[in-house]
Parts: structure tokens; C-alpha cells; sequence
């Protein structure tokens, strides 16, 4: 059984880093590369050419095309053999190298893991704040050596930010604010109300103002492997509440991590706001801080990964803290057996 999700949609790339050039990533376990065709449009296909395996992602770009760069196999973007290695060999079309589904969607480059008839675009998740008017968005990628389940463990849990993030945006009142949370069908919710309190320097400097606030957390667990989180400050009076929260400054982080391996995944990061919706500086100024606070979480991940490596008798506990995590694990577990049943 593995530890992720088949017949998915999983991010793959950033929009940006996905040129004429191809980009090996290994995805789910499988090596693939991918590259934009001259109308722009990305091809994904399995790394390895079927000739002698080298990956196609070293090989020479010829139109839409890849020719590999140990004997000169050319494939077309759909994977099948244009030409072969020798002069005047008749091309045998059933060489070919497996591609997959993908599709552009809210600045990211998807890729369906999985059966290629059931890869339905409208299965992709509703990224809302990272297209509507009003907002602006954008972020980055790290990737980190650890199970891409401690990772959505640590986005659930947000107590961590007043140890780990105290610099940046964590606080004291984030340990001590009740905690909610609640699963309905394959979405877990987990969310805090901070009423009343000193914003951390991060919010003070978007409200720009120093008064008393609401803050509010609210994250979502999405299946296969995505976490959502509205967070904001709103000056005391204003009339936020949990339920409606415009009324000061919001932003809503987006987190996938996409599993490369059983220890590794892919972690594309960002946020989307509703302020300064209009300053490209701030925009690149906060990305690099953002950067820097998910950089502190990699680090605690990574050394948390190493740790159950390296004590392969014990087994991490659970506190009450620790549910929405725990909740999204058994989400994912469930809809693998699932998959698995359908399939026998």
C-alpha cells in the first residue's frame, strides 16, 4: 500500500518553471519530464527513453518534439517515435515513451496520476482567492526530504507557529485560543478566533496600523494533498467574524506537497491577499519572507523525518492539538483503500 493517492491531480510545476527546456521531476514515484510545445501548451512524459533509458529530459528539443541525447530516438509529444537511431530504419510506432495528463490552472502546472479517462479537469481544486479580482498571488517551491504527510500534519496544527515562526507570525495566544475542527465528506476544517489581541509583526505591518485585533486561522484539508488556510487580522470593532472576514486584511496560504518518494515530496508554496494588490515590490518582498518562514518548517521537517528514520520502534503520538492532522491521514488512507477495493 502506498502512502499516496492514485487517479489524481497533483501540482507538478509552477507555471514559471515549466520553459522549452525540459524540467525533470519525478512525481508519485514516477520520473517524468516536462516541457511547453511551441503553442505553449506542457507535455509530461515518463523520463526514460525507451531505447536505452537515458532521461529524455537531457535530450535535444526539434519543434514539438525530444530527440534523445544517447542514439537520437526522436518521440513526438505524445510519446510515440518519429524517427530511429539509424538512417533509413523504418520508424516503428508502437516505441513509445508513456505520457500523462496535465493542465494550467491558477498558476500551477497539474499532472493526473492514474487513469488517463478519469483525468476531469473540474476535479481540480477551487483555488478561488488565486484568480479573483481583487486579489493577487503568488509563491515557491522547496523540496523537502521528508513524508509529505508530516508536512500537511504541520499545516494542521498551527499551534507550532508561536515556537517555530515567533519572529514572523507567531504568538503566544495562538496556544491559548480554543481550537475547532470537523470533517465533512473528505474535507477536515480546523480553524482558531484570536479576539482582542496584539497583531504578530507580520499583520501589524499589512493593517498598517498598531491597534488591537481579531485574527482568525482557518485551514482546510483537501484530498490528495493540499492544505488551505484563511488567515488575517481585522482592528477590534470592525465586525469580522469567523464567518465573514473582509473587513481588515486576509490572505489565504496555498500548500501542496506533491510525493516524489515515500520520504520526499515536492512542496509548492504561496498566498494569496487582498492587500496591496497593486505593489509588485511588496509582493516580491513578502514572497522572500514567506520564503523564509516555510524555510524554518522544512528545517523542523526534515530533522522530524530523520528522527523516525532513526528510531524505527517508536510511533508518533497524538494530542488533542494534533487532529486535524490526524483526521486528513485518515481521509487519505481511506480514499487509498477505497481506490484499491475498486480496483481488485
Amino acid at each position: 500500500m502506498t502512502t499516496w493517492l492514485e487517479n489524481a491531480w497533483y501540482v507538478a510545476a509552477w507555471d514559471s518553471e515549466v520553459d522549452s527546456t525540459p524540467l525533470a521531476r519525478t512525481i508519485c514515484g514516477v520520473p517524468m519530464m516536462m516541457y511547453r510545445k511551441l503553442d505553449r501548451a506542457v507535455v509530461a512524459m515518463r523520463d526514460a527513453c525507451p531505447h536505452r533509458m537515458l532521461p529524455l529530459s537531457m535530450g535535444l528539443r526539434e519543434g514539438d518534439s525530444i530527440r534523445c541525447k544517447y542514439h537520437g530516438l526522436k518521440l513526438g509529444p505524445d510519446g510515440v517515435a518519429q524517427e530511429m537511431p539509424l538512417t533509413g530504419e523504418r520508424v516503428n510506432t508502437r516505441i513509445c515513451a508513456e505520457t500523462f495528463v496535465t493542465h494550467e490552472r491558477h498558476r500551477f502546472v497539474w499532472v493526473w496520476i492514474g487513469d488517463k479517462d478519469k483525468a476531469d479537469p473540474a476535479l481540480i481544486p477551487d483555488l478561488w482567492p488565486c484568480s479573483a479580482n481583487g486579489w493577487t498571488f503568488d509563491g515557491g517551491y522547496y523540496h523537502v526530504a521528508c513524508d509529505y504527510r508530516l508536512m500537511i500534519d504541520n499545516l494542521m496544527d498551527l499551534t507550532h507557529e508561536t515556537y517555530v515562526h515567533s519572529g514572523s507570525i507567531g504568538q503566544p495566544e495562538i496556544l491559548e485560543a480554543p481550537l475547532e475542527c470537523k470533517t465533512e465528506g473528505d474535507t477536515v476544517y480546523l480553524w482558531r478566533w484570536m479576539p482582542a489581541i496584539e497583531a504578530p509583526p507580520f499583520w501589524r505591518g499589512a493593517l498598517k496600523q498598531d491597534c488591537p485585533v481579531d485574527r482568525w486561522q482557518i485551514c482546510q484539508f483537501l484530498l490528495p494533498s493540499s492544505v488551505m488556510i484563511d488567515v488575517g487580522v481585522a482592528p477590534v470593532g470592525a465586525g469580522a467574524t469567523l464567518e465573514n472576514h473582509d473587513q481588515g486584511v486576509r490572505g489565504m496560504v496555498v500548500d501542496f506537497m506533491t510525493p516524489e518518494s515515500e520520504t520526499t515530496h515536492h512542496y509548492f508554496w504561496g498566498m494569496a491577499r487582498n492587500f496591496d494588490v497593486d505593489d509588485a515590490g511588496f509582493t516580491a518582498r513578502f514572497k522572500a519572507q514567506q520564503g523564509g518562514v516555510f524555510a524554518e518548517d522544512k528545517e523542523i521537517l526534515e530533522a522530524q523525518q530523520n528522527a523516525i528514520q532513526a528510531n524505527p520502534d517508536l510511533k508518533l503520538n497524538a494530542y488533542s492539538i494534533d487532529q486535524g492532522g490526524v483526521r486528513a491521514r485518515k481521509i487519505i488512507e481511506k480514499a487509498i483503500r477505497r481506490q484499491q477495493e475498486a480496483n481488485r
